[in-house]
């Protein structure tokens, strides 16, 4: 049967969840792959064709509302018009409103100014569009994606589908391991990228994309603050869905301009390395980018190799965070520290959190504390256990068996506050024989902070299993179809690791796919435990958050 048929046939319901979302999510992937495979083989006519398919599909309009409405953080900021849909007959009407306009024509509104605050302490600029933008916006990344994954560097992680920041670490492991010898540590920031990207080279880039004339409105579609339009000349608004994919599409190039070559390997598995001949790594996450070299000189050379980089980007480097850095001193990338130590057994290359993320942890979870004064102990369990398990799942894949029974003691030392504040007239010896047990999963920890009505315990860091990440290999992405069975392993390794044991086993029995819309439980949506009715009676399923709302 025609799939374009049936995917068509499921977008005339008036109801929004009598969708069958799982033909409609099948459809416009199956029409990305056909796109990221006309791509490799060089067919820039029926990749042009194909793309055109996609921005006009109902079905794509349909998922890119799903997206906005209900599954992104922003779905309930308007832009400037003060427009959402958060209920189901809202978005049916969104969507019978848009279905009559044509992509192509459509004239995009100015963004709505917000700030919000950097760790430095200084304000980032948000443009929030309006909510048909952001519709719009995701139909045209669908169409334009699968396209530059094709292109897009194998070193480049950021804001790029089923690439994480731990891929990034571990391809920075591989580079620094103790066999290798680059030692020398070109730490790049690009000042202000979203802001000051040219526009005219994303335009250049992006020439033969049937959607251009729609990029090129939202770049110069300007912004409103303190009810001024003002307008955009460079750079792509932060805050849109598009944006990180035009600023990746932009800062692609970096390793042919610094000379990173690859060569094909012959091993079972294929793939390629870099050239051992070539004396340079490098690894990207969206503005934030290292490079290792074998020498000092090699290193303190990138500035000079980058600046023609720089120049036909718009773009420059950072001051304060551009730096060369020798790999004994350490440095600090997303989140971690990098770091060769000395040990009995020779040099050793360590990965540990870093020492802000550690502060940014402890600031949040001392705000909590301030937040739930007073409060009972099943509500600070329910906020904390998400924050604890937060941090934890993203330190558990370097060394951190230090730093989590550190932060298990600095919580420790904050719920005896809280504790002590709660029961004034109490002793120590009676809140400890209420509210601490030994842990249900089995141990003799006897200092687990237990919910005496419910049972519930809290989290401890220590509990959670250290193990390494398995870095996504080469130019992978799921736009390929030759790589479905790579992709359906990974995932259910990640949520598997991801996860408590309770919501694996939920998985296994569901065959790791949701219990209502039958797509992959690791697409990007958050996962939830729902009882629903089924035969015997209720019965708890692991459900996509917007499946349910």
């Amino acid at each position: 049967m025609n799939t374009s048929l049936r995917a068509s046939a499921h977008v005339s319901h008036k109801d929004w969840y009598s969708i069958d979302w799982s033909i409609i999510h099948k459809y416009v992937m199956k029409l990305r792959q056909r796109i990221y495979r006309a791509e490799q083989q060089k067919q820039q006519r029926k990749v042009r064709k194909l793309q055109r398919l996609l921005l006009r599909s109902k079905a794509n309009l349909l998922l890119s509302i799903r997206r906005v409405t209900q599954q992104n953080n922003g779905k309930r900021t308007p832009g400037v018009d003060g427009y959402t849909a958060s209920r189901a007959n809202e978005r049916i009407k969104f969507y019978q409103q848009l279905v009559k306009y044509n992509v192509f024509r459509h004239r995009p509104k100015p963004a709505k100014r917000t700030f919000i605050p950097k760790k430095d302490g200084k304000l980032r600029p948000l443009g929030i569009p309006t909510m048909r933008d952001r519709v719009y916006q995701n139909v045209v990344k669908n169409a334009l994606e699968p396209q530059w994954e094709v292109k897009f560097e194998p070193t480049s992680y950021g804001f790029r589908p089923k690439r994480s920041t731990h891929d990034a670490i571990s391809n920075l492991f591989n580079k620094l391991n103790t066999n290798s010898k680059k030692k020398w540590v070109f730490e790049g920031d690009f000042l202000g990228c979203f802001d000051h990207l040219n526009h005219k080279w994303i335009t250049k880039q992006t020439s033969m994309f049937p959607g251009n004339t729609l990029i090129k409105r939202w770049l110069e579609m300007g912004y409103i603050e303190h009810d001024m339009l003002q307008t955009t000349t460079e750079g792509t608004p932060q805050g849109g869905l598009v944006s990180p994919l035009l600023a990746n599409i932009a800062l692609c190039g970096m390793e042919e301009e610094i000379g990173i070559v690859y060569k094909k390997t012959y091993k079972p598995n294929g793939g390629y390395v870099i050239d051992p001949k070539c004396k340079i790594g490098r690894v990207l996450y969206a503005d934030d980018f290292v490079i290792v070299t074998e020498t000092k000189k090699q290193a303190e050379s990138m500035y000079g190799k980058l600046t023609p980089y720089l120049q036909k980007r718009g773009i420059n480097l950072s001051q304060e965070k551009t730096r060369v850095t020798y790999i004994e001193d350490g440095f600090d990338f997303l989140g971690f520290s990098l770091r060769q130590y000395k040990t009995g057994q020779g040099k050793k290359l360590f990965i540990k959190p870093s020492k802000d993320s550690i502060q940014k942890a402890k600031n949040k979870i001392k705000d909590t504390f301030t937040m739930m004064r007073g409060r009972p102990v099943k509500e600070i369990i329910r906020v904390l256990n998400p924050i604890i398990r937060g941090y934890g799942q993203y330190w558990k894949h370097v060394v951190s068996k230090q730093t989590f029974s550190y932060m298990d003691h600095y919580v420790f030392s904050k719920l005896v506050k809280h504790l002590k504040h709660l029961h004034q007239k109490k002793s120590w010896k009676w809140i400890t024989k209420r509210y601490f047990r030994k842990p249900n999963h089995g141990g003799n920890d006897r200092w687990t902070l237990t919910c005496p009505l419910t049972n519930i315990q809290l989290l401890k860091m220590s509990w959670i299993k250290i193990e390494r990440h398995i870095m996504v290999a080469y130019k992978n992405s799921p736009d390929d179809p030759i790589l479905r069975e790579y992709w359906e392993k990974r995932d259910r390794k990640v949520f598997n690791s991801e996860n408590t044991f309770d919501r694996m086993k939920l998985a296994r029995k569901q065959g790791y796919r949701c219990a209502v819309c039958k797509q992959t439980l690791q697409n990007g949506e958050k996962v939830t435990v729902q009882n629903l009715e089924v035969s015997t009676g209720k019965e708890s399923k692991l459900v996509h958050v917007p499946c349910i709302k």
